[in-house]
């Protein structure tokens, strides 16, 4: 009888895309170890605002992914044991002109159609739902189904709540181990040997790297952000608001520094203030360019912020991959290795449905969604 390994999936990641795998693969039976080069969060999934979002998302794939990982993160906040801050707060997209309505008006025809909640709300209506908001919008649409976690402390809580899960943080993966048709066995750092039949790649902005380690190309790339937090206020924002150039700021390729208001409140007090998206490596140096920008955006939206004090801003990653699709799924180049990464900045929000879906295919049961547009084959060189 040949000896059984002692893990089932190992996973490379602690993030919440990460987190969110081991609690859908532990809670389906597999043996699931996690191994981490630094802390839970530690990466992308610690600088992140914690969007829950529907509302930027075209019909296509991607939303699909997001409405079922809205319904998961629903149940989740029933589910987990501790306090994520799950917030049904929705969002609301607004708009400085009419021709801008026109074109969102359209975006939300199509995302009706695929099941999501979309309202038009006038410009009277807008100062209903926030009444701080700039007089002069034309409009909008309110997206009840867009919410909210903290990301850290959701992440914590996945991984707590996930049966039998062990962590090993602080351990780099060094190696990959192999069987003698070159199929995964496992993985090792410098403290020991995970031994198991599958490695799940959920290393964010580094999937990249560690795909390389275990031989394929897998092109995800790290995409600044920077992120304001105001003091500590009343509920001046009730909604995630944000100005309609955003969505098209989320769909762009380029490298260029881009911004657009992102502007919402926390149970805590301070206000967020995002998002600001540019390719720079991993330069961890300040844009005094970018943090300018994001305060003057939300000033636009909310004159009443004009005068609030910074108190801190912070920035990150995110694993942007070029058609703005995760990869999801075995890698038929090498036999064992799965992928859960390149969400850019939709992970958090992503997560629970990508942990259904890699469960899926790791037990060989029936997916929740077509799992085909984020196959991590799509990225493979073509034979010659």
């Amino acid at each position: 009888m040949p000896k059984r390994h002692p893990l089932d999936l190992v996973i490379i990641g602690a993030g919440v895309v990460g987190a969110a795998c081991a609690y859908y693969a532990a809670r389906a039976g597999l043996r699931v170890a996690v191994v981490d080069r630094g802390p839970v969060a530690g990466g992308t999934t610690g600088a992140g605002e914690g969007n829950l979002l529907v509302s930027d998302k075209e019909a296509g794939p991607e939303l699909d992914l997001a409405l079922l990982s809205a319904r998961l993160w629903r149940e989740l906040a029933l589910e987990l044991p501790g306090e994520i801050e799950y917030e049904a707060k929705g969002g609301l997209v607004v708009a400085a002109d009419e021709a801008t309505v026109k074109a969102l008006r359209g975006f939300a025809d199509g995302q009706r159609a695929a099941g999501v909640d979309a309202v038009e709300v006038g410009p009277g209506e807008l100062r209903e739902l926030e009444p701080h908001l700039a007089p002069d919008l034309a409009g909008g649409f309110h997206y009840p189904q867009d919410a909210q976690v903290q990301p850290a402390q959701a992440a914590a809580q996945l991984l707590a709540a996930a049966p039998g899960v062990v962590l090993h943080l602080g351990e780099e993966v060094t190696e990959f181990l192999r069987g003698p048709a070159g199929e995964l066995r496992g993985v090792r750092t410098p403290r020991r040997d995970l031994l198991a039949p599958a490695v799940l790649n959920a290393a964010g902005t580094w999937g990249g790297a560690v795909a390389a380690l275990a031989g394929v190309g897998l092109p995800v790339l790290p995409r600044r952000g920077f992120v304001l937090v105001t003091e500590p206020l009343p509920r001046v924002v009730r909604h995630k608001v944000y100005a309609a150039d955003y969505i098209a700021d989320v769909a762009s390729g380029s490298a260029a520094l881009q911004s657009s208001a992102v502007v919402e409140g926390t149970p805590a007090g301070p206000v967020l203030i995002g998002a600001t998206r540019e390719r720079v490596g991993f330069d961890r140096s300040l844009s005094t360019e970018a943090l300018r920008r994001l305060a003057a955006q939300a000033a636009a939206l909310f004159p009443v912020l004009a005068d609030v004090k910074v108190l801190r801003t912070y920035h990150g990653f995110r694993p942007y991959l070029p058609d703005h699709l995760p990869a999801i799924g075995p890698d038929p180049r090498v036999p064992g290795l799965f992928h859960a990464c390149g969400h850019e900045g939709a992970g958090i929000g992503l997560a629970p449905a990508t942990g259904a879906l890699i469960t899926a295919a790791l037990t060989s049961t029936e997916p929740a969604l077509d799992p085909t547009p984020f196959t991590p084959s799509r990225f493979a060189e073509p034979t010659r």
